[in-house]
């Protein structure tokens, strides 16, 4: 049976703004790609949203699942209702689907909604009852400051994400987010390396394109980072580093802080 990877996306739009390609990978190394979608927007916007991300992972290769109801994840909803919806589906999930791999966005990804999905993903593997799979986390809103996993594309890579993103029109419309999934792989090239590997590597002028990510793995000695590598999807799994991470997993973000101290 085909290994699964799930993948949890706050919006519309993020299965393939927050780490298309290393999915992609997987997909075509025969791996199941199952994406959550955690909300549809507004609820004004919620027809038109779902059927964009139905052509979306059409498109993308992927398997879908919509939570019902959509989570309320805008700024004025009641957020720890939602966290806690969310924390129980994924234990209702995780046996069933039984992913080798758990994709979230990072818990300080600078959008409050993004850092509730991550929350809750955290929340779900330190309760699961079986041998936790690790989480990969992705940034958006904001920088990862451990990435430890390069995942290089080419071109054509590219190409094919950008025929899947496509399908949010409206959502392209107001935010042009192709671009920075463009901009952000032309960075990573540059830089990723040496982000992953550790100060004064050279970079590989080999490496057109990339994805950073950064891997945690639930231990019983607690959250590590998972060894720094680059991303190979026919052998993804690796040994953690034993470098503790729980202490920046689990903290209050600072964009929470920010909030909680300075309501507008």
């Amino acid at each position: 049976m085909a290994r699964t990877v799930l993948h949890l996306s706050p919006h519309p739009d993020d299965e393939v703004a927050g780490m298309p390609a290393t999915l992609m990978a997987l997909r075509d190394a025969g791996w199941r790609v199952v994406n959550v979608a955690c909300g549809l927007g507004r609820p004004a916007q919620h027809s038109r949203r779902r059927a964009e991300l139905e052509e979306s992972c059409r498109r993308a290769g992927f398997e879908l699942l919509v939570c019902d109801p959509p989570l309320a994840l805008s700024a004025g909803d009641d957020l720890a209702v939602s966290e806690g919806v969310l924390v129980e589906l994924l234990a209702s999930l995780l046996p069933d689907l039984a992913p080798a791999i758990v994709c979230a966005p990072s818990p300080h990804d600078g959008h409050h909604a993004h850092e509730l999905v991550g929350r809750a993903a955290r929340r779900a593997l330190e309760a699961h009852t079986g041998t936790a799979p690790p989480l990969w986390l992705w940034g958006v809103w904001a920088d990862l400051p451990f990435p430890t996993l390069i995942a290089p594309f080419g071109r054509a890579r590219l190409a094919e994400i950008q025929h899947a993103i496509a399908a949010h029109a409206s959502e392209l419309a107001r935010l042009p987010i192709d671009r920075l999934i463009e901009a952000r792989a032309v960075l990573n090239a540059g830089v990723g390396e040496e982000r992953v590997h550790g100060s004064g590597l050279a970079g590989d002028p080999a490496i057109e394109l990339a994805e950073l990510l950064c891997e945690v793995v639930l231990t019983p000695q607690g959250w590590q980072l998972g060894a720094a590598r680059r991303f190979d999807a026919e052998a993804p799994i690796a040994s953690a580093s034993a470098r503790p991470v729980g202490w920046w997993l689990t903290q209050e973000s600072l964009h929470d802080r920010l909030r909680r101290e300075s309501p507008r």
